[in-house]
């Protein structure tokens, strides 16, 4: 008879920084935000990286359109310095208004 093998970290010993995350911080960090093209909206989400990454460079925002122009794809590069900082960062764009989708 075949044993699976045990799914959780067995008590007493932490787990490896690898089941943690995949991410090893500090590191540049790139977050893609999606919303309708309107006036304010790289603004308001660079203002909200500036929150979380106070050296973040507005510079390297890149942008890309839709195909009928009505939407446009921000491309944010964050200095992460933890996972926290990335779900709190995730929240707070993904809870604007202007903002349809965060990846």
């Amino acid at each position: 008879m075949h044993t699976p093998p045990p799914t959780a970290t067995p008590q007493g010993s932490t787990p490896s920084p690898a089941q943690e995350s995949l991410i090893e911080y500090p590191c540049q960090f790139p977050i893609k935000v999606m919303g309708a093209k309107v006036d304010g909206f790289v603004h308001a989400l660079t203002h909200i990286a500036h929150q979380f990454d106070p050296a973040f460079d507005a510079t390297s925002i890149e942008l890309r359109e839709s195909k009928a122009g009505n939407y446009l794809g921000v491309t944010l590069t964050v200095h992460a310095t933890s996972r926290e900082q990335l779900d709190e960062l995730y929240r707070a764009l993904s809870t604007h208004p202007m903002v349809k989708m965060v990846l």
